[in-house]
């Protein structure tokens, strides 16, 4: 399995910014891509966007399409996640996701979780209005 660290949150206020990284300790190859999903309390695990190594295609949801950005360093074996504009509604904690060996990260739109192969172990982003 992928193993996945993730970086970047903590605490802002409703309209600012903040960016997560995920490194990858597998080589790139291993995976058609990586992505992200958060949790809020008392909410499932939602995806939030996806991102292929090849080519650098990108999906988000619908909540954080035009807020949210998704890229990647190949040297690095990490993806990022640039949010801004950020709402409270985002406070959660964001997880860093990898597909199984040959599996899109792009399916996660109608999947969702179940079809995670590996986990981050999270980090957490709180938007204070």
């Amino acid at each position: 399995q992928v193993q996945l660290v993730e970086s970047g949150g903590g605490l802002v206020q409703a309209g600012g910014s903040l960016r997560l990284s995920c490194a990858a300790s597998s080589r790139t190859f291993s995976t058609v891509g990586l992505g992200w999903f958060r949790q809020a309390p008392g909410k499932e695990r939602e995806f939030v966007a996806a991102i292929t190594w090849s080519g650098g295609s990108t999906s988000c949801s619908d909540s954080v399409k035009g807020r949210f950005t998704i890229s990647r360093n190949i040297s690095k074996n990490t993806i990022y996640l640039q949010m801004n504009s950020l709402k409270p509604e985002d406070t959660a904690v964001y997880y860093c996701a990898a597909p199984g060996p040959g599996s899109s990260p792009h399916n996660w739109i109608v999947t969702g979780p179940r079809s995670v192969n590996s986990w981050g172990q999270g980090t957490q982003v709180t938007v204070s209005s």
